[in-house]
Order: structure tokens, then sequence, then C-alpha cells
């Protein structure tokens, strides 16, 4: 009866000990990854636990941890672009292998939230190029706030580009990479850093990622103004077949189309075919084509392979920069040319392998890979009769470049009780062989007169780094350090043909930044690190300046969501050069313009009125000076002071979508004592879009809709024209484009 009365005891004591800490024994750690229908890695989802409202986000391989979470709780996961998922917490859903799968859905303002990683604003781009279609991909680069582009040859060369007050010319101070593989042209025959995204197709591009400033570990050459990054699709919702014409004999062909697409593999094959007279009084007779397939293999263990390649090839004439005298005498006329000889050919055929997987022990591999071919072939005109009143000062800058090269990164996450700490850690190497790189002096792109350069040019940037990110609680701390190391060599044809130049250099670039977000709504950041850009091969042997010439950066942000539809940003910055040491690709000489100092501010709002209109903009304030220049002589020619950008966007009223987009750059010192001033420009396009069905429909856009006289390049040249017998120096300019419009039928299927 005793041993009765001890048990009932017993079990009425565990009972009330069940009932007490049925809730501990409960709580676990919510896990699992996160991917879309492709199988791809969903990145910086959140998800929130609705039931006491902690939350945590994915990492860039789709994994997340949720801790504190209890059996019956209700999680909300979701993403930008892709549609909310609801889960309940059952003792089968807490485990590892726990896989929620997303599916796409339209880009609204409200599903950015403010959290604890380093560029927040990413996502804003995401938004506004669903938002707003593009007409070209070099034209996606605008969509960085405050980043402004201008094209000055006919429409085949890069575009010349700006950002916190850096003339970057065609990208000497901006990295630029589509699915790892480097845009940008080290040693280019027409300028350091040359990063010609023609070959890419507006219409593949699934995201772009950004951030200003040298402060991120992953990135080397070219980020000290900052970084662009373009993610292709690997797969297509829908086949797409669209033609459009336009204003100056406009073409344009677009085909994208599903070859493959199971469970495990997907691939498609893209095209897009160009040609314009262009608005010139002389025919531009430009002409590209753009072929691009990719192919992605999703493992059984969840491991991804995508080989991606393109080919991509045009040719062009152009009415080149012309004096502004020659117009304000009647000579010519906006759209005229002193020699309309010039123009070029270039073509790109690229291979790119990419690899992820997860290993047993959680650490994360990624791997890319890359092999291009490149040939570029460019006559220009800048000085007319300077130099020779005979023939002409036309000359050819030419190149044939083989690059290869690969990246491989580790990483793994570790949770420290409260606190989560990531360490990446990476290695590659980039190889550049150049034949025939060439600077000559030529009479009708028919007879070389004279070679002032021509040779051979191998560079090779090895490189690796080491990253940590620490979170614990509303705090972010990212750490790093990178190593680069570059050889340079050059078998100079004009010297010595036996006769190889050689140098090296090596330099440590430290990376600090620190994030508080004590809400999804509100963020501060500090950001600090040094960057570089390397000089051209030949600016290396020439001189004993800085082969690797630093910049130092400092970001003092914040970005605020008060609303679901409203956000703001605004950032202080400064960027310190040690040394800008250019090579002058059109002269083939060596341009040392010493340290500089550039400061500014960066403001942008976005606001979602509602599930149809959508507004956006982006101001910039930078000051840009010279620091060994005297008072007065320090100003940088064509850096940026002030630029305005934006835009208003309806969709799906009724059948219609569309909106107006606007940009303005201020007037800018032209030269370093801004006695000759770069005039500004406000320029609006307009864009409409109407579905006549589920499968059709109809395109039709304006640029430049109040044609407004502008000058998209402007450079101070000294030149001289036929009749004169001294020389000028004032502005020459390429006149932007005039008044036009595009008109398209597109069927998707």
């Amino acid at each position: 009866m005793k041993g009765k009365r001890t048990f009932i005891k017993q079990t009425f004591f565990m009972q009330i000990f069940l009932l007490w800490a049925w809730p501990m024994l409960c709580q676990t750690s919510f896990s699992g990854k996160l991917v879309d229908h492709t199988g791809k890695p969903v990145s910086e989802a959140y998800i929130i636990n609705k039931s006491d409202e902690t939350y945590s986000y994915s990492d860039e391989f789709g994994q997340f941890v949720l801790k504190d979470a209890r059996v019956g709780d209700s999680i909300e996961v979701g993403a930008l672009g892709l549609k909310k998922e609801w889960i309940l917490v059952t003792d089968k859903t807490v485990n590892r292998d726990f896989i929620v799968v997303m599916t796409e859905d339209v880009y609204q303002l409200r599903e950015v939230i403010v959290r604890p990683t380093l560029n927040t604003l990413n996502e804003i781009i995401d938004v506004d190029l669903a938002k707003t279609p593009v007409k070209s991909s070099q034209e996606i680069l605008r969509k960085v706030p405050g980043l402004f582009i201008g094209q000055h040859a006919g429409g085949g060369k890069a575009e010349q580009m700006f950002l916190r007050g850096f003339d970057l010319d065609h990208g000497t101070d901006i990295s630029i990479n589509v699915d790892g593989m480097p845009v940008n042209m080290v040693s280019h025959a027409h300028g350091q850093g040359y990063a010609d995204l023609h070959f890419l197709i507006p219409e593949s591009i699934k995201s772009v990622d950004f951030g200003k400033g040298p402060y991120y570990a992953e990135k080397g050459n070219f980020n000290t103004a900052g970084y662009v990054d373009f993610e292709t699709k690997n797969v297509l919702n829908e086949n797409v077949a669209e033609i459009q014409l336009g204003s100056f004999g406009l073409k344009r062909g677009l085909g994208m189309f599903n070859v493959v697409n199971t469970n495990e593999d997907k691939a498609y094959l893209a095209s897009e075919i160009i040609a314009s007279e262009g608005y010139f009084e002389s025919p531009q007779d430009f002409e590209r084509i753009n072929l691009f397939g990719k192919y992605s293999h999703l493992f059984s263990n969840g491991s991804r392979l995508t080989v991606g390649a393109n080919h991509f090839q045009s040719t062009w004439n152009a009415s080149g920069q012309i004096p502004e005298r020659a117009v304000l005498s009647g000579l010519i006329g906006r759209f005229g040319s002193i020699d309309d000889t010039e123009g070029g050919t270039t073509s790109r055929t690229s291979m790119n392998l990419g690899f992820n997987t997860v290993f047993e022990n959680d650490v994360n591999l990624k791997l890319s890979a890359f092999v291009t071919n490149y040939q570029f072939q460019l006559f220009s005109n800048f000085t007319f009769l300077l130099n020779d009143p005979v023939n002409g000062d036309q000359i050819k800058q030419e190149e044939n470049r083989l690059l290869s090269g690969f990246d491989l990164r580790l990483s793994k996450t570790f949770d420290l009780e409260d606190k989560s700490l990531t360490i990446k850690a990476g290695t590659g190497v980039r190889n550049d062989d150049i034949k025939d790189i060439e600077l000559s002096r030529t009479l009708n792109r028919n007879s070389t007169l004279q070679n002032v350069q021509l040779g051979d040019i191998t560079e090779r940037n090895t490189y690796a780094f080491l990253s940590g990110k620490l979170k614990w609680k509303t705090w972010l701390m990212n750490f790093g350090l990178r190593l680069d190391g570059f050889s340079f060599k050059y078998a100079d044809f004009l010297q010595n043909s036996s006769t190889n130049e050689r140098t090296a250099d090596m330099l440590f670039s430290p990376k600090l930044n620190l994030v508080y977000t004590p809400n999804n709504k509100m963020q501060y950041y500090i950001k600090s690190g040094v960057g570089f850009h390397s000089n051209d091969t030949r600016t290396v042997l020439q001189s004993t300046n800085q082969k690797l010439p630093k910049a130092y950066g400092v970001d003092l942000g914040a970005i605020w969501k008060p609303m679901e539809g409203l956000l703001f940003n605004a950032a202080l910055w400064t960027l310190q050069s040690d040394q800008e040491f250019v090579y002058v690709g059109d002269e083939g000489i060596v341009e040392p313009n010493g340290k500089s100092a550039r400061y500014g501010l960066d403001l942008g709002v976005r606001s979602q009125l509602n599930n149809q209109i959508f507004l956006y903009a982006d101001a910039t304030y930078s000051h840009a000076r010279s620091l060994e220049a005297e008072q007065g002589m320090d100003y940088i020619p064509l850096a940026p002071g002030f630029t305005l950008s934006g835009g208003l966007q309806f969709s799906k009223m009724g059948n219609f979508s569309g909106g107006l987009t606007y940009r303005y750059l201020g007037n800018r010192p032209a030269n370093e004592d801004f006695s000759i001033a770069a005039e500004g420009y406000f320029i609006t396009d307009m864009n409409m879009n109407y579905a006549v069905n589920n499968n059709i429909s109809l395109t039709f856009g304006i640029e430049n809709m109040f044609n407004t006289k502008w000058k998209e390049a402007q450079f101070v040249t000294n030149s001289r024209l036929l009749g004169e017998e001294v020389a000028i120096e004032e502005i020459h300019f390429t006149p932007g484009t005039p008044f036009s419009i595009r008109t398209g039928l597109r069927y998707v299927f």
C-alpha cells in the first residue's frame, strides 16, 4: 500500500514537472534551406516567428537558423520577388534537411526588409529593375543610384561612366562582373579598366548586386568608387520573341527560348540583333549580334553546376567629338562631323562555369572559372589636323586578348550562443594575354602611317582574401583582409622584339564595417576600407610611380523605412586616392595627376503608393579636388558635382503599364581651373506597354521626350581645323540623342 502511494506521488510530481518543463523541452532551433523553383538558394530572405516576433535571415547558400522556436509556432518566410510562405513548426519540420521551395511573385517595396546586412540597398535595384524596363544592358548601370553613363562613339564603344566625383572613363574605378566573370579589361588598347557590357542581353539579367566604396574583401581590382555584379537567369519563366522598330533606322530582334526545363536540368538560348543608322548626318551603320546560352544542373545532394557561353560582335562608324567653334560658325551642323571615318569593330566569345556545394560539415564551396577571347579595333580623330596637317590625326587602337582565370571560395557559419560568425576565405587568379596591342597613326582606316606603340602584354593578378561576419542581436561587424599580387610583362616590338620588360607588385587591402539595425525599419552603418586600381602595364614599366595606387574610403549612413511603402537612405562619404596616375591610351603617354580627395552626400527615396504606382529619386553631391595642385588649379576635370535621377512607374492599370524617368547632371569643371565648364543636362524619357492578351503586348517608348539639346560627352581638347593657323583649346562634344521613338511587338509563350 505504501509502495502504491509512493508510485502515485512520483507520477503526480512527474506530471507537474512535465507541465512546467514542456515549453522548454519543446523549445528548439528551426533550421533549413530556402530555394526557388529552380533549386537555386534564396539568400537574404527573412524568417520570422510570428509567435514571439524573433527573426533570422538566410545566408548566400539559402541556409537559415531560427533559434528558440517551439512546436506549434507559426513561421513567416519572405523574400523580394517571391511569394510568402507560412510554416507550422512540428516535430517533423525540426531538422536541418527541411527545405522551403519559394515561387516567384511581383516585386514590391513592402518586401524590402531593413536587415543587418552590408548592402540592404541592393534590393532597391531589383525593385527598380522590375518596375522600370531598360533598352540595353549598359543602361542598367543607371539603376545604381548616382551612376551616370554617356556614349560618344556611335554606340559601339563602351560608355563613359561617372560615380561619386569620379570620371570613371570606361571603368577605371568601378569593378564590373557578370556571373563571376570580369568585364573590366586591364591594360586595354583604349583605356585602363575598359568595361564593355554590350555583350549582355538585358532580358537575361536576373539580379544586380552593387556596392559603393572599397569596403568588400571579395572585390579587388578597380573597386574604389564601387562595384556592380550582374547575375543572369538560370531558367526562363516563358519563351519570348520580340521585334522593335524606332527612329533613325533602329531595328532590334530578340528571341529567348527554353531548351530543357526539368527538375534537375535547365537550359535556354537567347539571341539579340540590333541595327541602326544613328541620328548623325553621316550614317553610323551600327550592327550588333549577341548569342547567349546557359545550362544548369541540380545534383541530388543539392549541389549546382552552371555553364554559360556567349558570343558578341559589333561594327560601327562614328562622327566623333566635334569642336564647339565648328558648330557655332556654321561649318557643320550639331549632328555633323569633322572626320566621319571614325568607328570600329569588336567581338567577345566567353565561357564561364560555376559550381556550388555544401559539404557534410556545413562548409560551403563556390567555384567559378572563365575564359574569354576578345578582339578590339577602334579608329578615332580627336585633334583633326593638329599633328599632321596633310593626312590628319586619325589613330588606330587594336588588341587581341585571351582572358582566363578562376575564383574559389569557402565559407562556414558557427553558432556561438547568441551570436553567429561566418568565416569566408577565397583565392583566385586572373591572367590576361594580349597580343599585338597597337597604337598607330592611320589614314582613312586603311593605311598605317606610323606605329606609336606595338607589342605583347602579359598581366597576371593572383589574390587571396579572408573575411568574417559576426552577428549578435542587432549588430553586425564585417572585417576582411585582401592580398593581391600582380606581375607585368611587356614585349615592345618597336624597340626590340626580343626585349621583355618585367616587374611585379603586391598590395594588402584591409576592410572594417559595422552595422546597427535596432529593428526592421532602421539601420545605421559605418564602412571603411582600402581599395585600388592597377595601372596599365605600359604605365608601370615607363614610370617608377606606384603600380597599384591605393584608395582610402569611409561611409557613414542610415536607412529608414517608416512604413511598408516608403524607404529613405542617406550616406556621407569620403575617398582619398594615393595617385591619379593613368595611361592615356589615345596618346600612348603617362599622365600623373597626383593625390586626390573626394567627399559627398548620397540621398535616396522610394515610395510605393499602392500595388500600381511606384516613385523613386536619387540625389548626390560630390566635391573632388587634387591635393597636389595650387588652389584654384585643383579641380578634377569632368568630376560630377550634383546629380539627380528618378521616375514614376505604374503597372496593371487595366492593360497599361509604363512611366517616366529623368536624369540631371549638373555643370562640372572641364579643366583644372574651371575656366571651361562641361554643360549639364536634364533629360526625360517615357515608356509604355499595352497587354493585348496574356501572350501579346505592344511597347512604345520616347527618348528625350522634350527634345532637349544636350551634350552627352564633353572634353577639353586642343585641335586645329582646316584653314586655322594655330590650335584652339575648347570643349569638344558628342551631341546627345534627340527626340526619338521606339515601338515593339512582344510575344510570350
